[in-house]
């Protein structure tokens, strides 16, 4: 009996294999051969890279294209037909259009951190709880994994409201 060219073979003649990760391996090259994954660039197994189609790709390549020349026009632009005047009012350090006084090293308080943080928690929650909302009206209830669904974004929503709680305990609100 000779070693199977394909980890999959291995499952289908009755052989398993010896290592645990290159069972799960065959088991998932023979799920993919049963759903119709064994055509052009299929090779032992592992979908390779002849098998993506990469016309695909070819908006973002264009999108990303336009932003880089979009950002070099502008940069060069500026250089070329851009005033440049330099002086010692220039090269002196802008404060919000105040004289600077006093050193650039000075601690700051504590809640200024805080508020960022805060600030961070409920900007990743909006950015996972957008998409959310947007795909939960499409799920059918009746489906096996609707609940599953719902108690997932439930229990984010709670640990984002445990943080607020969190926040507000420390007196991260209180502007004194």
């Amino acid at each position: 009996m000779g070693h199977p060219s394909t980890p999959a073979e291995g499952v289908v003649s009755g052989r398993r294999p010896r290592h645990r990760a290159t069972a799960k391996l065959a088991d998932a090259a023979a799920s993919l051969r049963g759903a119709g994954f064994c055509g052009r660039g299929y090779t032992d197994g592992m979908l390779t890279l002849a098998a993506t189609d990469l016309s695909s790709y070819l908006p973002l390549a264009i999108l990303i294209l336009m932003a880089v020349t979009f950002s070099v026009a502008n940069i060069v632009g500026t250089k070329l037909l851009g005033p440049n005047r330099d002086g010692a009012v220039k090269a002196m350090a802008y404060e919000s259009g105040m004289n600077p006084v006093g050193t650039a090293r000075k601690r700051f308080n504590v809640r200024f951190y805080l508020i960022a943080m805060v600030f961070l928690v409920f900007d990743v929650e909006i950015v996972f709880l957008y998409p959310w909302a947007v795909t939960f009206p499409n799920i059918d209830t009746s489906a096996p994994g609707a609940a599953e669904w719902l108690i997932r974004i439930l229990f984010f929503l709670f640990t984002t409201v445990v943080a607020y709680l969190y926040g507000f305990r420390k007196g991260v609100f209180k502007f004194d």
